[in-house]
């Protein structure tokens, strides 16, 4: 069968053949194909100093957030729970000023014809092992005991609670208003001790007496 190319051109052809490759083979030889090009990242530019992988830093307290927060919940003021924000029940507040009124009670409550050791121990019974240890004390319950005792008194002690002064975590200070009912050989009248703070103290599960003195002395608490 005759050529159809003329013989000129039939080497034009062999020698672009050659050429083309030669030119893939020096391709080939400087990493054409090979895969082992380092992909560029598509994602977001990184902050500097951070490494591929790392969690991005969380924004600082003044940024603003990225996701709205979710509104807390409130309550109409009606409907606040008050004692919710103290550190006691009300039952415990209840107890707590039970033993300051009891304890200002046997403070105004004496009977000249018994011992001192009998006035004294109502209100032991109600104190911490302390406190207890001083109530004689002529600064205290015993100054009260010795004048009663010298106008031969009977006298029997009534308290009111009027307020919370306040409190810590463990103590409450109340004021209370003492009386003392007294009777004398012929006669009977109505004593009024003034204006007390009563500090107590959560103690083995129950409240006691940490001090008592007039409210006008400043007594606010455990201090």
């Amino acid at each position: 069968m005759p050529n159809p190319l003329p013989e000129r051109t039939q080497r034009l052809v062999v020698i672009g053949l050659i050429a083309a490759l030669a030119g893939f083979g020096i391709y080939f030889s400087l990493g054409g194909f090979s895969g082992d090009q380092e992909e560029q990242p598509t994602g977001p530019p990184r902050e500097p100093g951070t490494a591929q992988g790392e969690a991005e830093p969380p924004s600082s307290p003044g940024g603003l957030a990225t996701v709205p927060p979710s509104p807390i919940p409130t309550t109409e003021a009606e409907d606040l729970d008050v004692l919710g924000w103290f550190p006691f029940t009300e039952a415990e507040f209840q107890a707590a000023g039970a033993t300051a009124q009891a304890f200002a009670e046997a403070y105004g409550t004496i009977d000249y014809s018994e011992s001192p050791e009998t006035y004294y121990s109502s209100m032991e019974a109600l104190a911490t092992d302390e406190y207890a240890e001083v109530l004689s004390d002529v600064n205290r319950a015993g100054a009260f005991w010795e004048e009663m005792s010298e106008a031969e008194a009977v006298a029997q002690g009534r308290a009111e609670v009027q307020e919370i002064r306040t409190f810590g975590s463990d103590s409450i200070t109340f004021v209370v208003t003492a009386q003392s009912i007294t009777e004398t050989g012929d006669a009977e009248f109505d004593e009024d001790l003034g204006d007390f703070a009563v500090t107590v103290i959560r103690e083995r599960g129950s409240w006691a007496v940490f001090d008592f003195q007039p409210a006008s002395a400043g007594q606010y608490g455990e201090e």
